[in-house]
């Protein structure tokens, strides 16, 4: 599994570090992001990738866990 912390970063910085890490051979990646727009850039992007989606709240932040 792979994890990205992406916190603090603006579009579309978080959605090209997980276009990046996961590089077609991730089946597991959770991406920690701390604002809505990047939260549902990431989970497009990875929707259109074949992942299955499970987004956590915790305090300010989102956790966006991708399972293919």
């Amino acid at each position: 599994m792979k994890q990205i912390d992406a916190r603090g970063m603006s579009c579309p910085q978080p959605v090209l570090m997980v276009k990046k890490s996961i590089d077609g051979s991730c089946n597991k990646v959770e991406v920690i992001v701390d604002n809505n727009t990047a939260k549902n850039n990431v989970e497009r992007f990875l929707k259109n990738s074949g992942y299955r989606i499970n987004i956590i709240q915790k305090d300010d932040d989102y956790i966006v866990e991708g399972t293919k």
